[in-house]
């Protein structure tokens, strides 16, 4: 078992700092009780017009929902993926209900949602690992998922495991440091490419 708390350069709360997304899960199932809180965090992220327009398809271990979101995967996930307990699909609704018009915003929203998620499942002590690696086509297929709805993300989740249960190169990656761009890559002002130098430097 491998916890990678992050080094901030500035203070954040401990949540973000013990957020990360690991391969190595147990196969301890995650008790039902506190995945519904996992989704309910989502319920209640933010959204363009209240919208709300993520849905997730949602896989237990051993059941036919979880091998079907499985045989999914781009073969790097699905070595290390299907151990986990939880098998979820985030799924974009693309246009608002009210009018039809194209919601541009969309898949930001089903981000926000699954924001929400992976914090609220890491203040109980379970973790997920997002990926963008699966065949979309063959999911909308295997779940008949009907036109004005997009797969999103495929998300693991499970209690953290041994990285020794993962190849070499897995491994590497699982006990290597966590690192992030600097916030002067990040943060403009003025024009594109500018850093927000009042931002960044102590005045």
């Amino acid at each position: 078992m491998s916890v990678k708390t992050a080094v901030p350069d500035h203070p954040i709360l401990d949540l973000f700092k013990e957020r990360w997304s690991p391969r190595a899960f147990t196969a301890q199932p995650i008790e039902l009780a506190k995945i519904r809180s996992i989704f309910e965090a989502a319920r209640w992220a933010a959204s363009s017009a209240n919208e709300q327009p993520w849905r997730f398809i949602v896989g237990l271990a051993g059941d036919g929902t979880h091998r079907k979101l499985a045989s999914c995967l781009a073969p790097t996930n699905a070595l290390w993926a299907p151990q986990a307990p939880v098998l979820a699909m985030s799924v974009a609704s693309l246009k608002f209900t009210l009018n039809g018009n194209p919601n541009r915003v969309a898949v930001y929203d089903v981000g926000a949602a699954a924001a929400h998620l992976s914090l609220q499942a890491v203040s109980m002590g379970i973790y997920t690992h997002q990926m963008a690696g699966f065949d979309v086509a063959k999911a909308c297929q295997a779940f008949e998922i009907p036109e004005g709805y997009d797969p999103v993300a495929m998300i693991a989740m499970g209690y953290l495991g041994d990285p020794a249960t993962l190849n070499e190169k897995q491994q590497q990656m699982e006990l290597a440091p966590r690192t992030r761009k600097p916030l002067a890559e990040l943060l403009f002002s003025d024009k594109w490419g500018v850093p927000a130098e009042r931002l960044l430097t102590n005045s």
